[in-house]
């Protein structure tokens, strides 16, 4: 078996933060709750949700127990069927993205969730400019 290169472990340390702060968020619970569960500061969460910092593996089992998951989800090990799971989980660990998903999914028109849509996409071409 090989090692993992620095780029692939960097990868893995924010698909895990990605999950531990989705999941966090899914629970409705703030930094500062799953730090005191991990016996850390709200800043040690913060870091690893970004990715910054490693989590270890006895804390790992702890944020699962907390999290209501498994570590193998929090490692991305359990089958989802889908191969983008990390960009979705990164992509969903940037600031209000989960709160622009949780909203479109409260709208109830299919025309207006397209008018959101088509906002949005336009919005994104227009980035680049």
């Amino acid at each position: 078996m090989e090692p993992m290169d620095a780029g692939r472990v960097a990868e893995l340390d924010l698909a895990i933060g990605a999950r531990l702060r989705i999941r966090r968020r899914q629970l409705d619970l703030s930094q500062s709750d799953l730090a005191a569960a991990l016996g850390v500061s709200f800043q040690q969460v913060q870091k690893y949700e970004r990715g910054a910092n490693r989590v270890a593996a006895s804390t790992l089992l702890i944020a699962a127990q907390t999290l209501r998951t498994t570590v193998g989800w929090l490692l991305g090990e359990e089958p989802s069927g889908r191969e983008d799971d990390d960009d979705v989980f990164r992509a969903l660990a940037k600031p209000g993205a989960l709160e622009i998903l949780q909203a479109f999914n409260l709208i109830p028109e299919a025309p207006a969730r397209a008018a959101l849509l088509a906002l949005a996409r336009e919005m994104a071409a227009n980035a680049d400019d």
